[in-house]
């Protein structure tokens, strides 16, 4: 009877400890399922590198940092200007929303800087701003997926990149999805364009939407949209560069100009693409042609060895339009230190182009010298 007792103890135990395994496996895979949007949330690219400052550090930091920190914290309760659309693409000041919409863009330097300020200084009253204007724009603001007027985004997207893991659920879903939406909207208004090229999809309107493409691409860790950047960087780098190294972009416009804003937007999605371990400053194009010799093609007149008249020929009304108002830029001479950013983002790259960054500048831009201070070797 005894055995039989101890037998039936021994069964109901065995059940038991079956029925405690099968919840804690249950319990398991529920926490893995809710814990699984929150991993895909994490930005993956770290395109900014620099690790956060420690105190002394703070207190001897370079006067660049300090600028960049201080300016932050005198914008610490400034209220959003997200706007649901902005517009400066072909238009002068004060012609229809372009000086609201400049103003707004202001918002979108300040959300990279504030991101910035955060990583430095481990200080939440800089991640609550990045989070309240991230909010706001990502929930107000609806893409037009016109690249002139979107290119500032790239600000929203380095601070989405910088803060994610710490901002709210509610944020970093809104804004995952916002990303997701710009991305996957430029990626199908190219792939539906007929091939060749052509137009505003082979010039410097087609280096800004790759940009985007790839910054979103890789800070959400998108397997397929960052194949999609790739193949389409590669495409671009074929219709806009000529072997030499040439750009379409100096061919329609005669300005070094749009050069430097035709390759600025490359050099960005190449660092990207870098924090994946991806080379894109060498990838050619089927013509062989390379970012790389886009550069180099620049390079004698960022140092001064060649210079250039600016839109003399430039076969676009607008230009001559802008030199009629006046605005800088849009005649005489072009100025080399207009490529100061353009070369400290390469020198980044490679450090070959260290040199002329600093003739051009002895210190890279402020959010620069804090997101990757040290260039390439």
């Amino acid at each position: 009877m005894a055995r039989k007792v101890r037998s039936m103890h021994s069964r109901t135990g065995i059940r038991q400890a079956q029925r405690t395994w099968q919840q804690a496996c249950t319990f398991a895979l529920a926490s893995a399922a809710l814990l699984l949007p929150l991993r895909e949330a994490q930005a993956a690219m770290n395109f900014c590198a620099a690790p956060a400052l420690q105190t002394s550090e703070r207190t001897n930091a370079d006067p660049g940092v300090k600028a960049l920190v201080g300016n932050v914290q005198a914008h610490l309760n400034d209220a959003p200007h997200a706007l649901a659309k902005l517009h400066t693409e072909g238009t002068l000041p004060h012609e229809g929303i372009h000086d609201q919409s400049v103003e707004a863009e202001k918002d979108l330097d300040l959300l990279r800087d504030a991101a910035l300020a955060w990583r430095a200084t481990s200080d939440d009253r800089y991640l609550k701003l990045v989070d309240r204007l991230l909010y706001a724009w990502v929930t107000t603001y609806q893409p037009s997926f016109n690249p002139i007027d979107e290119t500032h985004f790239e600000g929203l997207i380095l601070a989405y990149d910088m803060t994610a893991s710490a901002l709210p659920v509610k944020t970093r879903n809104a804004s995952m999805a916002f990303l997701t939406k710009l991305a996957n909207g430029y990626i199908g208004q190219i792939d539906a364009q007929p091939r060749p090229l052509k137009g505003t999809f082979r010039n410097n309107w087609q280096s800004h939407r790759i940009k985007l493409i790839a910054m979103a691409a890789f800070t959400l860790d998108n397997r397929k949209m960052i194949n999609a950047a790739q193949r389409l960087f590669v495409e671009h780098i074929g219709d806009n560069i000529a072997p030499d190294g040439s750009t379409i972009d100096f061919s329609e416009r005669d300005a070094l100009h749009y050069v430097t804003y035709d390759l600025q937007p490359l050099v960005t999605a190449a660092l990207s693409a870098r924090r994946h371990n991806r080379n894109w400053l060498p990838e050619k194009g089927p013509n062989g042609a390379s970012l790389q010799a886009a550069l180099n093609w620049l390079t004698p007149y960022a140092t001064g060895s060649k210079t250039h008249e600016e839109f003399v020929h430039s076969s676009v009304p607008f230009d001559a339009t802008r030199r009629e108002a006046g605005l800088p830029g849009y005649s005489g001479q072009w100025d080399p230190k207009n490529a100061t950013e353009l070369f400290h983002l390469a020198a980044r790259l490679d450090g070959r182009y260290t040199p002329i960054a600093l003739q051009l500048a002895p210190t890279p831009p402020a959010w620069l010298a804090v997101c990757l201070p040290l260039p390439a070797r």
